[in-house]
């Protein structure tokens, strides 16, 4: 199977029209990924490509509309090409040599901002090399910078060499999922529920991720439905180092295993993964504060089709009404579809992220606390409607002191 998207370093390209975006693109991954026009405007959603770029394993790179762009439809292709910001995590600027104007100032200044390190490639060097005081302004900065004549793949190499030196040393060191939580040769239950979601054939992401993991720490899995988890922990000579399961089977899993086994969920371990698990479980802590006419946000990571009982759209309202004792007005969004203004909402309930990187989860979190708005994920919100808030969250020692002060 291949790497997923939100498991992959995301290289986000941006710049003017025409300044060889696409020519770059296509000149890094040996292929004709991107159309390739002298017309103005070519490239209008974002073109991805995931690639093993060696050393530094999968990514994802991420080839955008001009910056530039004119008219009605212009603007609705600049809005796509600011919402490849929020995931990326390392940044190129194509300019063309001698073009380096307001438009690439801005880009470098959100950059700058958004704390995204950024390498500048002045494109078409065999027509134009850019100023002295320019490059010399960007070393002072810590901005990587080359030249490049993308449409003979001239400097190419070069990119390569300076991606692997300007990406974060957290970028390319591998994030632990739960194996972190045992010791090697320990075993850990994953309690699987095969609902009318659950593709044919195949477990969701974050089970297998979850996995692999495990493996890759010398731990042992036992995967059961949430039918067989008691057979299962009668069965085993020693109780299990963690029960983890899906967040919709909490309150029976919870009644299930024994109190000094640790429990906690998929989606609270994806939280701590992509996102800040303390934000996440504070924000669980604004439930109780919803007044009557109070509006929440369900964000999700994916697009699906709801069917039955689906989580965001059925379950999480209908436990929310039943915590507070009066319904709640919801609203659900999906994929990159975030809205821009939060101050409608009084809570956002977001997903577990597993198609997402963890650059959009922290850009979301970092957008609800400059609005004031609490956010936190489906797993904690779930064992905080439930009364497991504190069982849930307690393999986390980062997050005693909110546990502590939470009520279930």
């Amino acid at each position: 199977m291949k790497t997923s998207k939100g498991m992959r370093i995301q290289i986000g390209i941006f710049g003017r029209r025409n300044a060889g975006k696409s020519s770059f693109l296509n000149g890094l991954v040996g292929q004709p990924v991107s159309i390739v026009s002298p017309t103005p405007g070519t490239t209008t959603d974002p073109v991805e490509k995931a690639m093993e770029l060696l050393p530094i394993g999968p990514v994802l790179f991420i080839d955008t509309a001009g910056i530039d762009d004119l008219g009605a439809l212009g603007e609705q292709r600049i809005s796509r090409t600011l919402k490849a910001i929020e995931r990326t995590d390392l940044a190129v600027i194509i300019a063309e040599a001698g073009k380096w104007g307001e438009f690439e100032k801005r880009l470098l200044r959100g950059f700058r901002d958004e704390k995204i390190p950024v390498i500048a490639v002045f494109n078409k060097a065999d027509l134009a090399r850019p100023e002295g005081e320019l490059t010399a302004r960007l070393e002072g900065e810590g901005i990587a910078w080359m030249e490049a004549e993308a449409h003979r793949g001239v400097g190419i190499d070069r990119f390569k060499r300076l991606l692997i030196e300007s990406l974060p040393a957290e970028l390319l060191a591998a994030r632990p999922i739960a194996g972190d939580l045992i010791r090697p040769g320990e075993t850990v239950v994953l309690v699987v529920p095969i609902d009318l979601e659950a593709p044919r054939g195949r477990l969701i992401l974050p089970q297998v991720q979850t996995i692999r993991d495990l493996l890759d720490h010398d731990g042992a899995c036992l995967v059961v439905k949430e039918g067989g988890l008691a057979g299962a922990l009668e069965n085993l000579k020693t109780p299990p180092a963690l029960v983890v399961t899906d967040s919709q089977a909490f309150p029976a899993v919870a009644r299930t295993v024994p109190g000094e086994i640790p429990l906690t969920s998929f989606s609270i371990l994806y939280a701590r993964l992509k996102g800040d698990l303390a934000t996440l479980a504070e924000g669980a802590l604004a439930i109780d504060r919803i007044q009557p006419g109070d509006r929440v946000l369900i964000a999700e990571a994916c697009t699906h089709h709801p069917i039955g009982d689906d989580i965001g759209r059925c379950q999480i309202p209908r436990l929310l009404e039943r915590r507070l004792g009066y319904p709640v007005e919801t609203r659900v969004v999906a994929s990159h579809d975030f809205p821009a203004d939060l101050a409608d909402y009084r809570l956002v309930i977001h997903c577990g992220s597993c198609m997402f990187n963890r650059k959009e989860v922290l850009t979301r979190i970092l957008r609800c606390r400059r609005a004031g708005i609490p956010i936190t994920n489906y797993g904690i919100a779930l064992a905080y409607c439930g009364g497991i808030f504190r069982r849930a969250l307690a393999p986390f020692p980062e997050v005693n002191k909110i546990i502590g002060d939470g009520s279930d």
